[in-house]
């Protein structure tokens, strides 16, 4: 009698533990699976057991599960299901870089799936081949793996791998450099993910492939409309989903670009929460974007602690902790940190790829955003290139502090280069690339005083830094066009820099920035008393040091024409009507 009660319990609760996997209400549905002997559960329920532990981010319970799943179906003599199992495996495997491990698994899902009919599980084997091909750079084997697995998922009426067939052919696009067409194709994926055409696992995946892509292309504003889309759609979603962390992540990105630091801090808090300790590689991203803010906002002791965490959890804390560096007044420290880290970039090939021979995964890849076989192969060229845009501008900054404006400039060469070709590569301008390489290339033309060269960088810079409503790095640029407006006599020009920069700098919180910008603002506005041009200041203290016109011209190497000018506008300015009464003007207010 007890143990027909147990059974007709166990019975019970493998009823109502099915209904919930049913209804994606995956929390209650992993609570009472775990509830049940392991010898009740039919394959079926070890893989429903596996997607309930993998959406409430218990990934290695999750392969557990998975495995007996597949060793059930493979008894059953249930060929496809137990090719998916094996499929999926190899995926879980190669994302937590098992490359071994994940390459057995691969081997027997091609085994399992090969001598069968088409059949919708034969997707996944031509989206590996597609990625696969790609990565060798045989793009148009790519395109006809990734065309065939389009077709393989409209015949067996799959919209969730037509789908991911168009994410595959958008991926081989990007990669061979038509990245306008291949962005295209993304949307249409992303569009099947919004009007929820979509199973919830695919909708996650869509969204989490897109954003990715987006931001690898450094497609900001793409990025920014689509991370909103997702959050949308993770906001409505029960609370385990495991793709919340993922997508998380790239709204810090977005967030920390545009200048929602606070917003973003709270946003990298939550996503640590929520990767940590499964995804500690996106979870790294998170706390480095904390670091940055933090540094930016003067609080350098808890910057510190975020680039030691970051380093601890597997990413490098580079370029930011150079910067920190620098803030700290440890100069060549930070120097010789940047030296390294772009020297290591070029060795292991990171500029054009971060994909190993073997097809591990790089740092910052998702547990489920990431491709088959890890991001495209230009996704990862133009990610490995952005990171080594970030080093190379972080190096000028460095080495114009240290004086050092020959390296500053082979680093800013390096900066345009990486824009010209990635231009040249995809027929498109990569608008972050160009106003790095134009920032940069102008800080080091004023340094060098090539103020005919270095204005019209800085103002393309900073057109392009406030076309992408990038506010920090607008603001920064307004602070050198301010100097090289001072230099070229401008000194109108550089109050309106200095102001804006000072007001963007104070809403953002960046402390450090806002005080050298307000210092620097009051010290303009004390040099040009009465509306008093650079020029004209220089001309007044000569007169107040008893030039003659004639003397004026020669120190100054104008004409003396253009002296007595200047000294009808001082007249003017000032309300005198002599050399004396300018000369009693200068002194009275430090200006000799």
């Amino acid at each position: 009698m007890a143990e027909r009660t147990i059974d007709r319990a166990a019975a019970g609760t493998l009823r109502r533990a099915r209904d919930a996997a049913a209804h994606e209400a995956w929390a209650e549905a992993y609570r009472l699976l775990g509830r049940l002997d392991a010898t009740r559960l039919s394959p079926d329920d070890c893989a429903a057991f596996a997607d309930a532990a993998w959406w409430t981010s218990r990934i290695d319970e999750s392969i557990v599960q998975r495995m007996r799943a597949y060793s059930g179906y493979v008894a059953a003599g249930a060929a496809r299901r137990a090719g998916l199992m094996a499929w999926l495996l190899f995926y879980e495997h190669q994302l937590a870089g098992r490359t071994a491990v994940a390459a057995g698994w691969l081997r027997r899902a091609r085994r399992h799936l090969r001598g069968e009919p088409e059949c919708v599980e034969q997707c996944y084997l031509a989206w590996v081949d597609a990625e696969e091909a790609q990565e060798r750079g045989a793009f148009d084997e790519a395109m006809a793996a990734a065309r065939r697995m389009a077709g393989i998922a409209r015949r067996c009426g799959s919209p969730d791998l037509r789908a991911m067939s168009v994410q595959a052919q958008a991926g081989v696009l990007v990669a061979r450099g038509r990245v306008g067409d291949g962005l295209d194709l993304l949307d249409d994926a992303m569009c099947s993910a919004m009007a929820g055409e979509l199973s919830s696992f695919f909708t996650g995946w869509v969204y989490c492939l897109g954003l990715q892509r987006s931001m690898a292309c450094v497609d900001i504003e793409r990025a920014a409309e689509w991370t909103e889309a997702a959050m949308r759609w993770c906001a409505a979603m029960p609370a385990e989903n495991n793709y919340r962390g993922l997508c998380r992540v790239h709204q810090v990105e977005v967030l920390e670009l545009r200048g929602s630091w606070p917003e973003a801090l709270a946003e990298a808090e939550r996503t640590c929460e929520e990767l940590l300790p499964y995804e500690r590689r996106m979870a790294a991203e998170a706390v480095y974007l904390a670091g940055q803010i933090q540094r930016r906002r003067g609080e350098l002791a808890e910057a510190e602690q975020s680039y030691d965490r970051t380093h601890e959890l597997g990413r490098d804390p580079q370029p930011g902790l150079a910067l920190l560096r620098l803030a700290q007044g440890k100069a060549d420290a930070s120097a010789t940190a940047l030296r390294l880290a772009l020297a290591s970039g070029t060795e292991t090939g990171e500029t054009e790829a971060g994909e190993t021979e073997t097809g591990g995964t790089v740092a910052g890849e998702t547990e489920a955003g990431g491709t088959v076989a890890g991001e495209t192969e230009a996704g990862e060229t133009m990610g490995g290139r952005l990171e080594r845009c970030r080093l190379l501008a972080a190096q000028v900054e460095v080495c114009l502090a240290l004086g050092r404006t020959a390296e500053a400039r082979t680093a800013a060469e390096g900066l345009r280069a990486l824009a010209r070709d990635w231009q040249r590569r995809c027929g498109s301008e990569a608008t972050l690339l160009h106003a790095s390489a134009a920032a940069a290339s102008g800080a080091v033309a004023f340094a060098a005083r090539d103020l005919d060269r270095a204005l019209p960088l800085l103002r393309r810079a900073l057109a392009l830094w406030l076309e992408l409503r990038v506010p920090y790095e607008a603001a920064q640029v307004r602070m050198t066009l301010a100097a090289a407006d001072r230099a070229a006599g401008d000194d109108e020009g550089a109050r309106m820099e200095l102001r804006a920069a000072e007001q963007a700098f104070r809403q953002l919180g960046a402390v450090p920035d806002s005080r050298r910008a307000a210092a620097l603002l009051a010290e303009v506005r004390r040099r040009q008393p009465r509306g008093l041009t650079e020029r004209e200041i220089q001309v007044l203290r000569l007169v107040a040091s008893g030039h003659t016109n004639r003397g004026i011209a020669a120190e100054l190497v104008i004409s003396e024409h253009t002296v007595a000018r200047h000294l009808n506008n001082i007249f003017a300015k000032l309300d005198v009507s002599s050399r004396a009464a300018a000369t009693a003007y200068a002194y009275e207010h430090g200006l000799t």
